[in-house]
């Protein structure tokens, strides 16, 4: 018998955060989510935090003084792995997920995997960045059961 020439999955070291007042989706499946998206071993805290919190790290960090969807901290990256904090603020996501006509927890699925792409050196600074970035996107979500976050038709 031949041994396995597959490589092992990344393991993810995930730390959840509920400093908001919104329900979360359970551990369970933000960990099925984020482990979608990884390329190399993780440690991660996905942080649902509330507008307060959200637009006063948006403006301390970014400069922004606004509550944005996600945002993105690295604090180690290497071949071997990364560590970070993704921080989604749930009054934006839900509020974005109901003007897009999409279910809340397909928009959220999105964005975890977003921040997580981030988190691991992927941008979309440019539009051939973007495209990359989106199709990678887009390919992780299908194969969570969601349809192409970036279609002008979602459908649940």
């Amino acid at each position: 018998m031949k041994p396995s020439t597959k490589s092992p999955s990344p393991v993810l070291t995930l730390c959840v955060q509920q400093a908001s007042r919104y329900s979360i989706p359970v551990r369970t499946t933000l960990r099925r989510w984020a482990q979608a998206a990884l390329k190399s071993h993780a440690e991660v805290t996905l942080r649902f935090v509330d507008m307060r919190e959200g637009r006063a790290l948006n403006r301390k960090f970014r400069g922004k003084d606004y509550a944005t969807n996600v945002l993105t901290f690295s604090y180690e990256r290497s071949r071997s792995g990364c560590t970070g904090d993704i921080v989604l603020c749930m009054p934006v996501l839900l509020r974005e997920a109901k003007a897009q006509h999409k279910p809340w927890r397909a928009h959220c699925a999105h964005l975890v995997v977003h921040g997580l792409l981030h988190l691991q050196g992927d941008d979309h600074e440019n539009d051939r960045a973007a495209q990359k970035m989106e199709a990678r996107e887009t390919a992780i979500l299908a194969q969570l059961g969601y349809p192409d976050p970036y279609s002008d038709t979602f459908r649940d």
